[in-house]
């Protein structure tokens, strides 16, 4: 993959974009069902957003998220090892779990504390159940497939485990978090790598800087341990949201200057799509506006 120069890059504005589309075609929905208590503006269906990565790598520049980018990396890195404990996590680099895995919310779902369950992104990815008892490494199957049949539009990957996230009457769900990302298409076209990832689930202030930086970086890996190009990263929703509280600070970034995208390099010469580190990867050219640490966060 060759990024242009930084001086070359147009800035890309898909991410103000989404969020004014929210504000001023968002319905006002209910969140009953997470530990802050207040409505959300929801916009389902919005515009996919169309990353080529020659633009840069898409990290937002309205506010600086230098000071987590290594551990949403690090998430990812996690999450295709087949990490679902905090602890598991923290190996990896990723520390901003703890607050969804109290002993409180894992109790609840009959779960031992710091374990976020077999309906996980990890156990999903790494250990998904099948019919004969076993477990099934998603990620290790695609690059297989990749590397036989790359032509295949069936490189896909899903992060759902319905029997352990479904609730109601006489059901416990098994997942201290509903997978919110990670439905996973690749196409391979003419050498180029493309990633398309679906969300369920979006929190847009907060959560989406972070999504679109683990899945830009899975695209590269994927890339390089399959030995194409990365081209593109496609991400697109269902529910797209900004929950009410969150609006003044939206408000206030929608203000502020958007940066052409930084750059991104990986340094670890390896194939092994498991062996990739956080700390394998090196950011550069990032110009971006004063951070937001105060915005609210859906526990």
């Amino acid at each position: 993959m060759t990024m242009r120069p930084y001086s070359e890059r147009t800035p890309d504005e898909q991410y103000k974009n989404l969020l004014r589309d929210i504000l001023e075609h968002g319905v006002r929905a209910e969140s009953k069902d997470v530990g802050f208590s207040t409505d959300a503006l929801t916009l389902i269906g919005p515009r996919p957003l169309h990353f080529k990565l020659e633009n840069g790598f898409p990290m937002i520049t309205e506010r600086s998220v230098k000071g987590f980018w290594k551990q949403a990396v690090g998430e990812i890195i996690g999450f295709i090892n087949g990490a679902r404990t905090l602890a598991e996590l923290e190996s990896f680099g990723c520390k901003f779990w703890t607050p969804w895995a109290t002993k409180e919310k894992c109790e609840k779902r009959g779960l031992a504390e710091g374990d976020l369950g077999p309906g996980s992104y990890g156990a999903a990815f790494h250990d998904f159940p099948t019919a004969e008892g076993a477990s099934y490494d998603q990620f290790k199957n695609i690059v297989e497939q990749i590397d036989e049949l790359p032509h295949l539009r069936t490189h896909f990957i899903s992060p759902w485990v319905p029997q352990y996230t479904i609730r109601g009457k006489g059901k416990q769900q098994k997942v201290v978090v509903c997978p919110c990302h990670g439905w996973i298409h690749i196409r391979v076209i003419n050498g180029k790598l493309t990633l398309h990832m679906f969300q369920r689930s979006c929190d847009v202030p907060v959560g989406l800087p972070s999504n679109m930086i683990e899945y830009a970086a899975l695209t590269m890996m994927i890339a390089q341990a399959t030995g194409y190009e990365a081209y593109e990263y496609v991400h697109s929703f269902s529910d797209a949201h900004i929950y009410v509280d969150q609006v003044p600070l939206v408000e206030e970034l929608l203000k502020r200057e958007t940066k052409p995208f930084p750059t991104m390099t990986i340094i670890n010469p390896t194939k092994d799509l498991f062996a990739f580190r956080n700390t394998d990867f090196e950011l550069a050219d990032y110009e971006a506006g004063e951070a937001m640490r105060d915005i609210p966060v859906a526990v």
